[in-house]
């Protein structure tokens, strides 16, 4: 994988933890710096774990497929972007509102988990891929650090107007990285 592929990649990755970070930040009456860098290193240590755990279970795996690695890398992603899309595009009617002080470490632990499955996912498609896996996990935890920091910063501010947005972005870059490694390996078969 390309270093601009690993870096749209880690982007994409961390756009439903931005997401979510705006909705805790939004909830904080006045986010203080190290309220949000807490925040973004509890997630993006999450997310750094997260893809070597599907990757190692993808290895496990690829010794079967080599042959159509990169369909399953192309469909993981097309299918995890699609997702994002429309968990972007819907309406959460019944999505309830954190009370502010709720930020405990399980909490934070919990949801950075929860938005971290699709760089489980991800690590599986990686797997089928020519990637340094250290490289894109730590790279995919950097970004998501920098991005959950930051988002927790601007989730006063910003939180319902832009956390829908961030996640249909998400989607696309998924969708696109995911079409680059399809292209990537027809194009060198050819």
């Amino acid at each position: 994988m390309n270093p601009i592929s690993l870096l749209f990649l880690a982007l994409a990755m961390s756009t439903d933890a931005f997401a979510a970070a705006l909705g805790k930040g939004a909830s904080l009456h006045k986010p203080r710096f190290i309220e949000a860098l807490r925040t973004g290193l509890i997630f993006g240590a999450i997310e750094t774990i997260t893809p070597m755990i599907g990757w190692g279970i993808g290895q496990v795996a690829a010794r079967f497929a080599e042959s159509w690695d990169h369909w399953i890398a192309f469909t993981l992603l097309l299918v995890l972007g699609l997702h994002m899309i429309y968990n972007g595009i819907k309406h959460d009617d019944d999505e309830e509102q954190e009370k502010p002080g709720q930020h405990s470490f399980w909490i934070l632990a919990v949801t950075a988990f929860a938005t971290s499955i699709d760089a489980l996912a991800v690590g599986v498609g990686l797997a089928f891929v020519d990637v340094n896996i250290m490289a894109a996990a730590l790279a995919i935890g950097l970004a998501t650090t920098v991005m959950v920091t930051i988002g927790v910063m601007l989730g006063r501010v910003l939180g319902t107007m832009v956390g829908k947005r961030a996640e249909i972005v998400g989607g696309i870059v998924l969708i696109v990285v995911g079409a680059t490694i399809l292209y990537e390996h027809l194009s060198a078969a050819a």
